[in-house]
């Protein structure tokens, strides 16, 4: 065996626990999974819709949601009107496509900015311990305890506006809780690890050891809650909105438009039938790629 041949031969040998390990992390084989899932194809694909749907709502219609006919009040499909009128003489169809900002703004706008705050009480709370995480934990234990419903109902009654950024602002102080039990939960186990102790023993700053060691092994349970949370916060924020307290007009919402079309559903069901449909598929979109991630993440049901 010539000396090329030889340091060839090592450096394979060498190459060996390297692919094992990049083979068994997480992400590798979470991401292997995910890929031989047909329910996160089909999640996917939704999602990636309606995000381009709410990014460019102009691709689907050109009618404008707030070019309204009284004359056309509650009428059934029409050349360039597929989907109909509703009360207002408006466009179902474009009130349709347009109802996706608002709601998968409020829905991804909630979730990551829940997701920062819970990341963020939840960590300190696990990784630190004893008194601060007494004090973080009863804090996060005073909002868990109002449950978000009723108190988005009780603010939003009190707040003049109904702005998309007062509803986010909203669900995400009362929704952090969940996500913040998570990443405390997943930090202390993490923070047991020998590879931590090693660093610590090393004498790795407390930041280092949080961002490079711990978080990215206590981000998987964070993700998996944080995406199924995503398709709840869209159906609450449609609650809200239907119960006349979260969105107001005029901004085109799908709770807006279902609270209108529900004295109509007799006389004009379409009215109600398409933005609770769309409402329903997005929220079922986001919910199925939740689980899509949850069982690539969760090393028990593998």
């Amino acid at each position: 065996m010539t000396k090329t041949a030889a340091d060839e031969a090592v450096a394979a040998v060498e190459s060996v626990p390297e692919q094992a390990e990049k083979a068994r992390s997480l992400w590798g084989d979470a991401w292997r999974d995910l890929r031989r899932n047909p329910i996160f194809y089909i999640s996917a694909v939704l999602i990636l819709f309606l995000v381009v749907v709410s990014i460019w709502p102009s691709i689907m219609t050109s009618t404008s949601p707030y070019a309204c006919d009284v004359s056309k009040s509650a009428q059934g499909a029409a050349p360039g009107h597929p989907f109909g009128f509703d009360k207002q003489g408006c466009d179902v169809y474009a009130r349709t496509v347009y109802g996706a900002r608002a709601s998968v703004t409020v829905g991804i706008c909630t979730t990551l900015l829940a997701a920062v705050l819970g990341c963020v009480m939840g960590g300190l709370a696990g990784f630190f311990g004893g008194w601060w995480d007494s004090l973080l934990s009863r804090i996060g234990d005073i909002f868990f305890g109002i449950p978000i419903l009723l108190g988005g109902i009780v603010f939003l009654s009190v707040v003049k506006g109904g702005s998309i950024f007062t509803v986010v602002l909203l669900m995400a102080v009362l929704g952090w809780p969940q996500i913040a039990r998570i990443a405390r939960g997943a930090v202390i186990t993490a923070k047991q690890q020998d590879y931590v102790q090693a660093a610590r023993a090393l004498g790795a700053s407390t930041p280092r050891m949080l961002l490079r060691h711990i978080a990215p092994n206590a981000l998987a349970p964070v993700i998996v809650v944080a995406t199924i949370a995503l398709g709840t916060y869209i159906s609450l924020e449609a609650t809200l909105s239907f119960l006349g307290v979260g969105l107001k007009p005029p901004t085109v919402s799908w709770g807006i438009d279902i609270s209108q079309a529900a004295t109509q559903i007799r006389n004009a069901p379409h009215t109600l039938l398409y933005p609770a449909g769309a409402l329903s598929l997005t929220v079922l979109a986001f919910i199925m790629l939740g689980d899509a991630v949850r069982d690539a993440l969760d090393p028990k049901l593998r």
